[in-house]
This record gives C-alpha cells, structure tokens and sequence, in this order.
C-alpha cells in the first residue's frame, strides 16, 4: 500500500482551508526535522473545499512561523485514490463512502473545532490542538519506522516490513 516507496499521509476536511492546511504544515515540519523527508508523502485536500485559506488560519500559522499564505485547498478528486493512503485522518467530514480498513488505510478521526470565522484566541487553540495531534502521529510513524529498521532482514527491506505492519 505504501505509494512509490514512501509512507502517505492524507489529511482530509470538508473545505480543506483550515484544518488541513495546518496539520498538512505541521506534518511537514515534522518530517523534515525528523528527517523523514525520503519516507513521508504529505496530503491535504477536501470534499468541498473553500477557495483559499481562511485568514485566521494564514494569521495564527504566522505567529509560529509558518507561512501557509501561497496553499490553496483542494479538492479530494476520487475518495478511492485514498486507498493509496497509509494513514487518513479526517477533521470535520465523513467520507462514510470510503472505508479505510478494507483498504488496508489506519485511519484517525481527529474532532476538531472548524476555525472559519472564529476569534483569534479559538483559532490559536485549534492551531495547537493540531500541532499537538500531528506531532503524536509522527510519534507513532517515527516509532515504526525504527521498529522495521531494526527488523529488517535483506530479503523484505523497509518498505515492506512497513507496509505488512500498516496491513495488519
């Protein structure tokens, strides 16, 4: 299941201009201070998504030194190009049609305050609350990946001791 070699990550809202532009930012500062770059795919995308990212959100992402203001949301084409997903985690919508575990996908159902015309000081604590979310999620994929890297024998390699452990 895991794409090209790499673990995916999809992280999915209904307009995709909020929520998802964070986690999707956190994900990536994650990964590279992690040094998981050549092994983590990163995804945003929405069912309906908005036609930019709300303000608040561009604002409190600033305030920790996260430029987020050149992302524009997207649109999730087909739900079943997730089957490609490693991890899905979804944040305000249902995508009941799709259903990660046939697929093999570990799916997180994160309950997340939309921040979309909230004050600051509300948007500032969904900033953290998905920070806090994101760095767990890379706890759990950083742990993984040194699990399978003291595992592997020459004959399954990394990849594919990761993608048997994700199937389970």
């Amino acid at each position: 299941m895991i794409a090209n070699d790499r673990i995916r990550l999809d992280f999915i809202c209904v307009h995709n201009a909020g929520r998802s532009q964070m986690a999707a930012a956190f994900a990536e500062r994650e990964r590279s201070e992690r040094g998981l770059e050549d092994l983590v795919e990163i995804h945003s995308g929405g069912t309906d998504p908005a036609d930019t990212v709300h303000e608040e959100v561009v604002d409190a992402m600033a305030e920790v030194g996260i430029d987020i203001a050149d992302r524009n949301p997207k649109w999730v084409a087909e739900l079943e190009q997730l089957e490609n997903s490693d991890y899905l985690v979804t944040m305000g919508c249902s995508i009941m049609q799709f259903d990660p575990a046939q697929y093999g996908v570990k799916s997180h159902e994160w309950d997340v305050t939309n921040p979309d015309g909230r004050d600051m000081e509300i948007v500032r604590d969904v900033r953290d609350e998905i920070e806090a979310k994101v760095e767990t999620l890379f706890d759990e994929v950083e742990r993984l990946v040194e699990e399978e890297r003291t595992n592997t024998d020459s004959s399954g390699g990394l990849i594919t001791s990761i993608r048997d452990s994700l199937s389970l």
